[in-house]
């Protein structure tokens, strides 16, 4: 049964956005490598079933990646940062792949080739360049990124990661995203629940934030974000509790709750960006 406003106890049911590497798994040393708990797929569904399907993931992977990892379920998912968004199984934003694009893919690949360590992720649509497992490349990884965006120009920007940069397309962001998931059915008229764990997230917390929604941080680091949780393990004891019981475990604007859950209180941060 979708879940009502007053099983969450706020003016509006709930809108749940997630982000997907460090919120709902760990970071992993390289893309390929994070690990799903098995039961991730069946809370998420739970949850979504409870929200009339108003449940999105919103991450910098590819939707593709996400269904992989989230099968057999298939969910609501804004991908490559926006440049790319489904909602009940139709694509309402999809990215134009240029040939000066491909091609500085390409050479982004060569660069990274001699640095033992250093990935260059195709995303098809956008790419990036990860270096945890090699951090003392992170000078060599920022040039050969800062190279290909100047030669692409100004429809291209960087969007900032742990251990990572990315080229995107400059009209995208987790906030836009999550702006136009807000107009379509049904998530139009809710309140919107933004829950993710480094920079990129930091434009949706403040879309949401200034929609009178809730922004919760996952793990450390500055934020804008007035709720955080300690780690993706820490999230998933509360997304069970959600699509166990039916209830918010969150204290959404407006609600009366009084529980003690396993997050605490932040002072939310200036003005952040991920442009």
């Amino acid at each position: 049964m979708p879940m009502t406003s007053a099983s969450c106890h706020a003016s509006a049911a709930p809108a749940l956005f997630l982000d997907f590497d460090g919120t709902l798994v760990d970071i992993a040393p390289a893309p390929d490598a994070v690990r799903v708990d098995p039961a991730l797929p069946g809370v998420l569904h739970a949850i979504a079933e409870r929200l009339g399907g108003a449940l999105a993931i919103v991450t910098g992977r590819p939707v593709d990646v996400v269904d992989r990892y989230l099968a057999p379920h298939r969910f609501d998912v804004a991908g490559l940062h926006g440049a790319v968004i489904r909602v009940a199984g139709r694509d309402i934003a999809e990215p134009a792949i240029t040939p000066s694009f491909r091609a500085e893919v390409a050479r982004l690949a060569d660069g990274a080739r001699p640095l033992p360590g250093l990935i260059v992720e195709d995303k098809g649509a956008s790419v990036a360049v990860h270096w945890r497992l090699a951090p003392e490349f992170r000078p060599a990884a920022e040039g050969l990124a800062r190279t290909a965006l100047a030669a692409l120009g100004p429809e291209w920007r960087l969007q900032t990661g742990k251990a990572v940069l990315e080229i995107v397309r400059a009209g995208t962001g987790k906030g836009r995203a999550i702006a136009r998931l807000l107009t379509e059915p049904p998530y139009e008229g809710r309140t919107a629940v933004f829950i993710g764990d480094d920079d990129t997230d930091e434009q949706g917390f403040a879309e949401v934030l200034a929609r009178g929604g809730l922004a919760v941080r996952v793990g450390d680091g500055e934020t804008r974000a007035p709720l955080r949780v300690s780690g993706p393990a820490a999230l998933a004891i509360l997304l069970r509790r959600w699509a166990e019981t039916g209830q918010c475990p969150f204290p959404l604007p407006g609600a009366a709750n009084d529980e003690t859950m396993p997050f605490r209180s932040e002072r939310p941060m200036g003005d952040m960006t991920d442009d």
